[in-house]
């Protein structure tokens, strides 16, 4: 598996214009007008530097125009209209949405994600994914839908590093035919093999004492995206995503991983084909 700790390409990016500029930690931060400690938040994934932020340190690291450009659309995804808990974006459905939650994993190193209703978005096979969209969108919408979220599964195979968990609920929820949801399960069993995504699911027989109450998604140590309904939020209080991190890794230990959860899959596929006519 990908190493969890390496980071994400806009603290790296950060990292390599200081050193290129021959500035230390120290020197960066006087000059900026900030703290080092702020500097290492940004240079460790820890912290997401504002526009301003990026401005002033690529003028100070005298970066270029491209690289400042990449930098700032970066920084926006992550903190565009920002309070200090979360930011609503435009409608949950929305194909740029679906393109911009692809920028946000394209920036990230490691992405790790829970969810309890249906099938994480990633692994969702055309056929499962056609089918639960229709339901808010019809014609050229739902194929510029599907067709934006194929187009974020990509990163798959990359070297970034996913760990997801997936409640065995989910599945149990009946999306389509029973030949969508058989090869929905197979297509997940088969997607434990890759070797930077780990996949846990969390038995239904399995007892459990934390409540669940809605998916969400981790980026680095620095965001969090939830969806709801109608919205899609980003969070990228230092406080909040740590509150985020505790409750997966509550459910990460509730989680079957390899062949325990392969089993369960293929065990899954096998009930959904007997509804077969």
């Amino acid at each position: 598996m990908s190493n969890p700790r390496r980071l994400d390409s806009l603290s790296v990016t950060l990292r390599k214009l200081r050193d290129d500029a021959g500035l230390s930690g120290v020197e960066a931060a006087r000059r900026a007008g900030m703290s080092q400690a702020t500097i290492s938040r940004f240079e460790n994934g820890k912290r997401v530097p504002t526009a301003t932020d990026v401005r002033t340190l690529c003028q100070i690291y005298r970066a270029s125009a491209v690289t400042r450009r990449e930098m700032l659309a970066t920084a926006r995804d992550l903190r565009e209209d920002a309070t200090s808990a979360r930011t609503l974006l435009h409608r949950a459905g929305a194909p740029s949405v679906q393109q911009r939650i692809g920028r946000i994993e394209t920036a990230s190193a490691r992405i790790r994600s829970f969810q309890p209703t249906i099938v994480i978005g990633l692994l969702q096979t055309p056929d499962y994914m056609r089918t639960l969209l229709s339901g808010l969108h019809q014609g050229e919408d739902l194929e510029a839908m599907v067709t934006a979220r194929l187009a974020r599964q990509q990163i798959l195979d990359t070297d970034r590093a996913f760990h997801l968990v997936l409640t065995e609920s989910a599945l149990r929820w009946h999306i389509g035919s029973p030949e969508t949801m058989a090869r929905q399960a197979e297509h997940l069993a088969v997607a434990t093999e890759r070797p930077n995504v780990r996949l846990g699911i969390i038995p239904w027989t399995r007892p459990v004492t934390h409540p669940v109450l809605h998916a969400f998604q981790i980026y680095d140590q620095r965001a969090v995206m939830m969806g709801t309904e109608t919205a899609v939020a980003v969070i990228t209080d230092a406080r909040d995503v740590a509150d985020y991190e505790t409750r997966f890794e509550i459910y990460v230990e509730l989680a079957d991983y390899s062949d325990d959860a392969q089993n369960i899959l293929r065990r899954l596929a096998n009930e959904y084909r007997k509804l077969q006519p």
